[in-house]
């Protein structure tokens, strides 16, 4: 090749963009009355629940293990295993504030971890555990305890593929393996099962409601869901289909989908057959409405796409549409930190406050 000839390439994304622009969001909420809402979202969520496959999974008893206890500087943590479905366990960490009362109930909230943490670890603060600190700082990303010291019970689980749930082929203590997952190859082998990964972390999430039901500490009448990256995609999945979520704070993942998902590279995790047909985070939305939702963003956050927030405002003006219909528009919030992508909290734990 002669050095001024410049080199060809034939690509496929501009022509799945195209069939992007004429099929998308087929279920895509327009409703103008809430008889109209109410059709619409028992329909959407019918369909995402059978393009993930949570209408296939079986239930199960969950057969919860306390497996160890630590006494933390204002807290306790424990450790507790349960069955999701038959043959399946997740690890979580219960964080206990040290000013719970006896025959106390307190409002528990799920604090759902993303990508490059260690699964639940970082979201725990396990600074012990090899690259955490490091992860802590960049991302903001020990919300679990943030949300302890709040004086909430905090559940803070592996998700399928992370922490100790990871499989074989990424298992193991080196930090590349620790701190990462194997998200990639099992959304794979689920989607070509009929499942997803999406759809087993969300089936995993109302397991998890389902055995803090269970608990005395904690009142089930007031349940939250925070998350950030990928802890936002599993919160905005739970909060959209259960809900037993009163209120949800969504960082850093809630953005539209042709921009984000379709022409940046991310992990397998965001994609669902066919998903994009029916709904974009939009709509998913408008699922959670009139539940107080609080979106924090980032202005420089490389993941909301060459229309930058621009992109994140577009779905949020779908999602807006609904709760306006529902006469709730003050219990939709969004917080745009000047930043990329970060867990901000600045008025996460006012919000949360006033949501529980």
């Amino acid at each position: 090749m002669k050095k001024d000839q410049k080199e060809k390439y034939y690509i496929s994304l501009p022509s799945l963009l195209k069939k992007y622009n004429q099929q998308s969001r087929s279920l895509g909420f327009k409703s103008e009355n809430i008889e109209e809402y109410q059709l619409w979202r028992k329909l959407l969520r019918e369909k995402l629940s059978e393009i993930t496959g949570i209408n296939r999974i079986e239930s199960c008893d969950l057969k919860p293990e306390l497996i160890e206890i630590q006494k933390m500087d204002g807290y306790r943590r424990d450790k507790v295993i349960i069955q999701t479905e038959m043959g399946v366990y997740m690890p979580l960490y219960i964080l206990i504030p040290d000013d719970l009362k006896p025959g106390e109930k307190k409002p528990a909230i799920i604090a759902a971890h993303g990508h490059l943490g260690g699964g639940k670890e970082s979201v725990a603060g396990r600074t012990d555990l090899p690259g955490i600190k490091e992860v802590i700082e960049k991302y903001n990303y020990d919300y679990g305890i943030q949300l302890v010291r709040q004086g909430y019970v905090v559940f803070c689980p592996d998700a399928r593929g992370f922490g100790e749930r990871r499989e074989f082929w990424m298992q193991g203590n080196e930090k590349q393996k620790f701190l990462n997952g194997s998200c990639i190859h099992l959304n794979n082998i689920a989607i070509s099962m009929g499942f997803s990964l999406t759809g087993f972390m969300t089936w995993d999430l109302m397991r998890l409601i389902d055995y803090i039901e269970l608990l005395q500490i904690c009142d089930s009448h007031r349940i939250g869901c925070c998350g950030f990256s990928g802890g936002g995609l599993q919160t905005l999945w739970l909060t959209a289909l259960d809900d037993r979520v009163k209120c949800a704070v969504i960082s850093g993942y809630f953005y539209g989908s042709k921009d984000s998902l379709l022409q940046l590279p991310n992990c397998a995790c965001n994609y669902i057959p066919n998903l994009w047909e029916y709904a974009d985070m939009g709509d998913m939305g408008a699922l959670i409405a009139p539940r107080p939702l609080l979106i924090e963003s980032g202005r420089e956050d490389h993941l909301n796409g060459e229309n930058k927030i621009t992109n994140v405002f577009e779905q949020l003006n779908i999602t807006r549409s609904a709760y306006s219909l529902l006469n709730s528009e003050d219990n939709l919030v969004n917080y745009v930190g000047e930043e990329g992508h970060y867990w901000y909290s600045e008025k996460t734990f006012s919000f949360l406050k006033d949501g529980l």
